[in-house]
């Protein structure tokens, strides 16, 4: 417990995958809360864990590095470890200089302007990867060494992020209308290739369920109009949905933005089992609950910009409100409002995974 030992945190480590379960699908009040997060930075686990953030990795490191991460989530006291799954579309990114607290060489992101996909010459033209290309060398490594009590939880693509990103936002704005049999066939492409891999994920033991990202919202409505998510976005996830469900096995959907013309859908249509992703100045996630909660798991809350800018303190006084608020009844599971950046100070993320381990009702 080198983490715990280092910054005297009081966390008991009884990983229980089974725990978290019930809280993704609302059976019941728990003895404690289960904590999970998206993903948190390379640069954070490298950072507690004492090491160098890897720069590239080989077959070698990668392996180190697995082993690393998920000795990381464990002396936290978490009971699954998310991990990306499968195969990466080539995009195009922009980049810039990173300025967080904790730095990396760069920070990149996707471009709005442009992508590799304009017209169907390009869509022809395009590196497509095979289902059958998928490595899966790391989630079976991870499997291997699980901790007794632990899952996985992994995530393939989504199916939004991919088409905007492989056209660029503001082209696929206007392909929506002008070139929909070509959007129509990249989402046919998208799910050609994730699905037969999630199918395959789905089969390991070691994976509780599926943790897809898909953000399809923006601070004040969603980053499509509905009827187009419908169309394009909602068969694929609610075909993963149901894939998940056949294995007796959980969907979470983390998507950030606001989705408030769709959540309806999500739950009863798609059959996500739990939501990820949740900002204050959207929707706190104790308003949430409130609304949702008798119908689906929540995830996570905790605002970025609190953990970021917040003091310590000002974090644990939150985090015991948000569990004071959303634990009765069952349902919920505390982590950051989307991820652990490396522009959290680490001492404000290990202050909310310690209340988490503190809180008890009553």
């Amino acid at each position: 417990m080198a983490v715990a030992r280092a910054f005297d945190l009081k966390i008991k480590l009884d990983p229980d995958y089974t725990r978290l379960r019930r809280a993704l699908l609302r059976q019941g009040e728990l003895d404690r809360v289960p904590l999970l997060e998206l993903k948190a930075d390379e640069e954070v686990i490298a950072a507690l864990m004492g090491v160098d953030a890897p720069l590239w990795l080989d077959a070698a490191e990668k392996e180190r590095w697995t082993a690393l991460e998920v000795r990381f989530w464990h002396e936290l006291g978490y009971d699954a470890v998310r991990m990306r799954a499968g195969l990466r579309l080539p995009v195009k990114k922009e980049a810039a200089q990173d300025t967080a607290l904790l730095q990396r060489a760069q920070r990149e992101w996707q471009s709005e302007s442009e992508g590799p996909i304009a017209n169907w010459d390009d869509f022809e033209r395009y590196p497509w990867p095979r289902p059958q290309d998928a490595d899966f060398s790391q989630i079976e490594y991870a499997a291997r060494i699980l901790p007794l009590g632990m899952k996985l939880l992994v995530s393939p693509y989504g199916m939004l992020e991919p088409l905007m990103w492989l056209m660029g936002y503001q082209p696929f704005a206007l392909a929506l209308y002008d070139q929909p049999d070509l959007i129509q066939a990249m989402a046919d492409k998208i799910a050609g290739i994730y699905v037969p891999i999630c199918e395959a994920l789905l089969e390991m033991d070691a994976v509780m369920g599926l943790f897809v990202g898909d953000d399809m919202g923006f601070k004040t409505a969603t980053m499509v109009a509905p009827q187009h998510l419908r169309q394009y976005v909602f068969p694929y996830h609610k075909k993963l949905a149901a894939m998940a469900h056949a294995h007796d096995k959980v969907y979470i959907l983390h998507s950030c933005g606001n989705l408030e013309a769709i959540m309806p859908e999500l739950i009863e249509d798609v059959g996500i089992d739990a939501k990820h992703s949740f900002e204050d100045v959207i929707l706190p996630v104790e308003a949430f609950k409130a609304r949702y909660g008798d119908r689906i798991g929540v995830v996570g809350g905790i605002d970025i910009n609190l953990l970021a800018s917040g003091t310590e303190d000002q974090v644990r006084v939150r985090v015991r409100r948000v569990l004071d608020a959303c634990m009765p009844g069952g349902g919920y599971v505390l982590g950051t409002g989307n991820s652990v950046t490396n522009y959290i100070p680490p001492r404000n993320f290990l202050a909310m995974v310690e209340e988490g381990h503190r809180w008890r009702s009553g």
